[in-house]
Formats: C-alpha cells, structure tokens, sequence
C-alpha cells in the first residue's frame, strides 16, 4: 500500500490498521513476540487487570512502556461511567497515552456494553480532552451519538468479546461506514484471519483483536497471519472488487475467435 494510505485519529497518525491487545498470552515474552510480528503500532492494556506500578525488568509494563507502541489503554472490568472515568484519569496521571479505549460492560455474560453508561462517560472524557475510542454495539443511531459527542472513532463488536464468531452482522456495519465521519475500527468478535479481511473488505478502518491472536495454537504464526489479513483486505477495498453477476461472463474475449 502507498506510504500515504494514513489512518488518522484524533491527531494521530498510523499505518498500521491492526489494533492488538496484551491479554491471555502465556507469559510476557510470548506477548512481546507476537506485538513484534503483528506489526501493529498500537497496543491496548486493560488497566484493571495490570500492575501498573511493577515496571521491573521482563514486567508486562516494562514491556508495553518501551516507547515501541502507542499504548491505549481500555477499561475492561468496568460497569459504570464512574469506574471507567476514573480508571482512565489514572491512566493520565501515570503517564500513559491520552488516546483511551472507552469500555463500559452492562451484562458479565456477553460482555456487551452499555450504551447508555458509555455515553455518559465519552461525554465526560472528552470534555476532558481525552482522545476516545469507544467500545460499543454495532448499532449506527449509538454510533452516531458517539460521534456527536466528539469521539475520535466508534469500535463496533463484530460480535461477543473472546467469542472468534466472526462478523455476524456485516449489514449493520456497512450503515456505520456510510454514516460516519470518524475512523470505525471492528473491536470484538475476529477468530481467523478471513475475519479480518471481510471487516477491511467491507471499508472499515481498522481492527482490533486480542484473543483471536492469544489463543491461537501459534499466536505467533497467527499475528502474523493478521497483519497481511488486514493489509490484504484494505488492498481490496481500495482496489474495489468486481460486481457481482448471476451468470457467468467470459474470461477472453469473444471477439476475433477462429472459426
């Protein structure tokens, strides 16, 4: 792809459009091997569930502190506006990056969010001058408020967290992009690198995943294999597919055969 194909956020800049998280690995070196592979420029870390202050050699924050990637750092774990305001004020007076994942959680089974506790807390974080990205449902009226508000990007599930079912719903996505005037990053739901691909495919600008990667048989292979998904699949959406035909159509031309 062109050295000028940009994802902008806020005033960020990535070429990298694979967002990759540091959960569920079996220890902090495999961690550090698969951010490597990925290629991502952008890692995301779950305040609640790190030490923060450890930050000794061979630490999950020694390592994602080592200026190699953007750090966004998410509020998994919390079930109120409050919690996730405050986790991420934390985040700020710790040093780490202004641009934030916003999590609000209304349900510990599907892990869905909700929407009217992440509303009330972009609202509240962006007034604070943080640069928010929004975890929510793909639903485009949620979306579009998330925007009005003045989020960076709206991160839409492709489906439950952890879950690996893929896209389960590509239409409603589709109206996201046709509406939105913000970066919308699939958060939630990619098992596999197809997953990956149809997402970048379908215009979206960006993914984000953890466990597809982390509980892969090779994590390793598979972040890997997750960087050229999402490269490849961002080459076909800017190269536009064909149409789609009922009936065949001819390869060569029908021109000039020999009788």
């Amino acid at each position: 792809m062109s050295s000028e194909d940009v994802l902008k956020i806020g005033d960020h800049e990535f070429h990298s459009r694979l967002f990759i998280g540091t959960g569920k690995y079996k220890d902090v070196a495999e961690t550090r091997a698969a951010l490597e592979v990925s290629g991502a420029e952008v890692v995301t870390v779950a305040l609640r569930r790190v030490d923060l202050k450890d930050r000794s050699e061979g630490s999950m924050m020694e390592l994602v502190l080592s200026k190699k990637w953007m750090i966004l750092p998410n509020t998994a774990g919390c079930f109120t506006a409050d919690d996730a305001v405050r986790t991420l004020r934390l985040a700020r007076e710790l040093g780490i990056a202004d641009i934030v994942k916003l999590e609000v959680i209304g349900d510990k089974d599907t892990l869905y969010p909700d929407n009217e506790q992440t509303l009330e807390a972009a609202k509240t974080l962006v007034k604070e001058g943080f640069t928010v990205l929004p975890y929510c449902i793909d639903d485009p009226i949620v979306c579009r408020k998330l925007e009005d508000i003045g989020c960076a990007a709206v991160m839409p599930l492709a489906a439950p967290i952890g879950s690996g079912l893929g896209i389960r719903n590509p239409y409603n996505l589709k109206i996201i992009l046709e509406q939105a005037k913000v970066p919308v990053i699939v958060d939630a739901g990619v098992g596999t690198a197809s997953d990956a691909s149809v997402a970048m495919e379908l215009g979206c600008d960006g993914v984000l995943m953890n466990t597809a990667v982390a509980a892969a048989k090779d994590p390793i292979l598979m972040a890997e294999a997750m960087r050229e998904a999402v490269a490849s699949g961002r080459k076909a959406f800017l190269a536009g597919r064909m149409p789609r035909k009922l009936y065949a159509t001819a390869s060569s031309p029908e021109t000039g055969l020999i009788a």
